[in-house]
């Protein structure tokens, strides 16, 4: 039989989609598809030994093939972009000295227009790059990997070590074609002796044909202002890739649930490698979004995990919550108006001029349980239990005042506690903490308050606020078995910020407005 050219033309038009609905390369309208890669890195069992570049090289291709072999299945399955965790090529524990070796070179310029796949003699001791490109080149894929690398500097430079080089950990983002197009310096490092804090903070995005800009920080630089905040705020950023090597601190700060909040907090897109090595308590990796999420939290096996989800691009147009809240707080009008859910008895409010809120109560005036002080997150929490079936509690630290309205579904031989925490931590980091917390206990004393949780089973609607003096707080709602629920309602009411929730998806673990005033760090 004969076929026109207008029949061949159809025909071929059919097989080629048919093949991308396959291979799933089809995307919905504004949409994309992203993985991350959460690695167990293969490690150097004597980190602090000196070996050579060829030994250094050896280490580091056995974690190079995993990542060929995930960059690979990724892109199978439609991936734009993928986003591997920090230290997952070298690995940790280091001294300045003993990583030297595994160090590549790298130019931090955006003038240096650079394909390592392509051009692999323009630098010397490049090997891990050039392999990251080519990787990115043959799978036609976005590529965001961490590594370290050297840049020589002369003793002129003020900031030079006495060894005349720096030392950075360093975020690396290739486009489809393997071209460099993006590094960033890791600026908050975290007890990390081998490496050197750069001079200035970066502020480092690239721009990718299907989601916009991407912004890029490390790990640790999550809970500061500079250069995570300041980047976003700077360039309105929507879409953030996010390496860590971060080890999960309940009940305020595991890594699924900290990376959830700072992405509900900043209406931002979130792709988060974590690096897995459960003994370490490092697991907790995810593609988030504002109003959901895929994540992978593991602490009982080895092994890494690939994620891979088609997510909405988050336009410029949308503002973030924060910017929202803080045009909120400029135009405040005092009302009394209950915000509490329909399903609760009691009622809370605020009346003209007042600074904290008055209590509507079928029952009256009450006393309130006994405060005590516990530590939480190293920090001295002022607590009070939340005893009973429901009811409304209050509890104060130095100019912080939170509030609780609580009703549970079924009374449980489980403790809970209000915790409330106004103040400069000083432990493994020095940054202000302003935080009301909700929290099971670990036991039914009250010293057990604060400890790590990871299991509940108690079902609660509650309504979370306080008299927040930041406006960069991130709302926390963590469930049994360290999984996520989202708030039906959050934001400001008068000068206080507030979390509602009608029955959470399971147990309830932590429920809790953390705030940063990055300003009295």
């Amino acid at each position: 039989m004969a076929y026109t050219m207008v029949d061949l033309c159809w025909k071929l038009s059919v097989c080629l989609f048919c093949y991308q609905v396959v291979s799933g390369r089809v995307k919905r309208e504004g949409h994309y598809v992203a993985a991350v890669y959460e690695h167990e890195s293969i490690l150097s069992p004597t980190p602090t030994a000196l070996v050579d570049r060829q030994a250094a090289l050896e280490l580091m291709g056995r974690n190079l093939d995993i990542y060929e072999q995930q960059v690979v299945a990724a892109a199978r399955q439609g991936a734009q972009i993928i986003v591997f965790p920090e230290d997952g090529i070298h690995g940790f524990n280091f001294t300045r000295s003993s990583i030297y070796p595994y160090l590549d070179f790298v130019v931090h310029s955006q003038s240096v227009k650079w394909n390592p796949c392509r051009e692999p003699y323009l630098f010397n001791d490049t090997e891990v790059l050039q392999r990251l490109s080519c990787m990115a080149l043959k799978n036609k894929i976005f590529l965001v990997a961490n590594l370290g690398t050297k840049q020589p500097c002369e003793h002129t430079d003020p900031h030079c070590p006495s060894d005349g080089r720096y030392q950075f950990n360093t975020n690396v983002a290739f486009n489809d074609d393997g071209m460099l197009v993006a590094t960033y310096r890791k600026h908050n490092l975290y007890f990390e002796y081998a490496f050197d804090t750069p001079p200035e903070p970066d502020y480092k995005l690239f721009d990718t044909p299907f989601a916009g800009k991407f912004g890029m920080f490390t790990c640790f630089d999550i809970l500061f202002f500079e250069p995570a905040v300041n980047l976003i705020r700077q360039y309105n950023l929507k879409q953030v890739v996010y390496p860590t090597a971060w080890m999960n601190q309940l009940p305020l700060l595991s890594a699924v649930e900290f990376q959830q909040a700072f992405a509900t907090a900043f209406n931002v897109n979130i792709l988060a490698a974590n690096i897995h090595h459960p003994t370490l308590g490092m697991t907790g990796s995810g593609i988030y979004t504002p109003v959901k999420s895929f994540i992978y939290h593991n602490m009982e096996s080895y092994g890494g995990k690939l994620i891979v989800a088609e997510i909405p691009v988050i336009t410029t147009d949308h503002k973030n919550t924060l910017e929202s809240n803080e045009r909120f707080r400029e135009n405040l009008h005092y009302s009394c108006e209950p915000f509490t859910s329909a399903s609760m008895d009691d009622q809370v409010c605020f009346k003209e001029g007042q600074e904290t809120p008055c209590r509507v109560s079928e029952k009256g005036n009450e006393q309130l349980p006994p405060p005590f002080y516990a530590e939480m997150m190293y920090d001295n929490f002022t607590f009070i239990p939340v005893w009973g079936e429901k009811g409304e509690l209050q509890v104060c630290a130095n100019t912080l005042c939170c509030y609780l309205t609580y009703q549970r579904a079924v009374l449980t031989d489980e403790l809970y506690a209000l915790g409330v925490f106004d103040g400069l931590h000083t432990v493994h980091g020095t940054y202000y903490v302003q935080a009301c917390a909700l929290v099971k206990c670990g036991g039914l004393s009250f010293s057990s308050c604060g400890q790590e949780v990871t299991d509940a089973t108690a079902l609660i609607d509650f309504q979370l606020w306080g008299n927040m003096s930041t406006p960069y707080i991130f709302p926390l709602l963590l469930t049994s078995g360290i999984t996520l629920d989202f708030a039906d309602h959050m934001g400001w009411k008068n000068n206080h910020y507030f979390i509602s929730k009608n029955r959470t998806s399971s147990g309830l673990l932590t429920a809790a407005l953390y705030g940063r005033w990055y300003e009295k760090d």
